[in-house]
């Protein structure tokens, strides 16, 4: 698949790219006038790696995300409305505003769920894949994580599991160069954290994370693989998250420098140049996808402040079977 010289999936890739960068800024606003609470984690800078890596699956095909999960979401094809609705505590969220930020999932689209914990969600990964392959369907299980996940011990046991069974695993690490303040170089001795894959006997590639067709083509390749049979594969997908780790982070163990060097590198930047280049859209579609991306964003967060609130009343539904206690 050729994202840049077609337009229909140039269109659709921008798209996904502006909605991802605008329902995070508009909830980045939110958080900042006080009209959302508990936390959060943007991904702005890292659009890419998401609609790239979901341009490659199919229906029936899961992922798994990660605290820093809203572009997973949203490329996998989950309901703006919703997601805003669980972010902002509404009875109408994706788990009835209990879950909040790190906990969406929309398990319709294949989306087995956000994780708050660090790597949680590879052996989740790994299992689906294990399902996948007990029922012999055809289906493959993206798995996204940070760089600081892959110290993790869930990390090993999950691919190792999944490389030792031949799972249909593709292993997507989205390396943003930081894990909260820990600088990746500090955290790993080797200079490619696909090269990990060597030690498990699969494939490993490092890819351009800020182009979504470097991205799509490394994902295409081992998806391709998995269905196969012919196992996982690990992806590194280089990377920069704009902002803090979190929304309490005062960015103080990053320079400026560093970040404006990076946002000069902006994935939908890069992308729009090159559809422009290519001649594949006009600068009037490319300001169609943009006002298509604000819209509904802008439609989500209406739909969501008019939904009723979250009741504690009841909690306990989501607890015991029945909703017994």
């Amino acid at each position: 698949m050729d994202l840049v010289k077609d337009a229909e999936t140039a269109t659709s890739a921008l798209t996904t790219m502006w909605t991802i960068r605008r329902f995070e800024e508009a909830v980045d606003d939110l958080f900042a006038r006080g009209l959302m609470h508990g936390t959060m984690h943007l991904s702005i800078g890292q659009e890419a790696v998401p609609t790239g890596a979901c341009l490659a699956l199919r229906e029936g095909d899961y992922i798994t995300s990660t605290h820093r999960g809203h572009g997973h979401c949203i490329a996998k094809g989950a309901q703006l409305d919703r997601m805003m609705a669980e972010l902002l505590a509404k009875e109408t969220g994706y788990c009835r505003g209990r879950g909040g930020s790190m906990h969406i999932a929309d398990v319709a689209t294949g989306n087995l769920g956000a994780n708050g914990i660090v790597a949680g969600g590879v052996p989740i990964a790994a299992g689906a894949g294990l399902a996948v392959k007990m029922r012999g369907q055809s289906h493959a299980v993206l798995s996204f994580f940070g760089d600081g996940a892959v110290n993790e011990g869930a990390w090993h046991e999950g691919v190792n599991l999944a490389a030792i069974w031949d799972l249909p695993v593709v292993f997507v690490c989205e390396n943003n160069k930081y894990g909260m303040s820990m600088s990746v170089n500090r955290a790993s001795k080797v200079d490619n954290l696909a090269d990990r894959a060597a030690a498990y006997g699969i494939p490993g590639v490092t890819v351009d994370g800020n182009d979504p067709q470097e991205v799509h083509d490394a994902v295409d390749e081992a998806v391709e693989r998995a269905r196969a049979g012919n196992g996982p594969s690990l992806i590194e997908a280089v990377t920069y998250r704009w902002k803090g780790h979190s929304k309490s982070d005062k960015n103080l163990y990053r320079s400026r420098e560093e970040i404006d060097s990076w946002r000069e590198q902006d994935p939908i930047t890069r992308f729009e140049t090159a559809v422009l280049h290519q001649q594949t859209l006009t600068e009037s579609e490319l300001a169609a996808c943009r006002d298509a991306a604000r819209d509904a964003v802008r439609a989500a967060i209406r739909t969501a402040n008019a939904a009723p609130d979250a009741s504690a009343d009841e909690l306990l539904s989501a607890v015991y079977s029945g909703g017994k206690q």
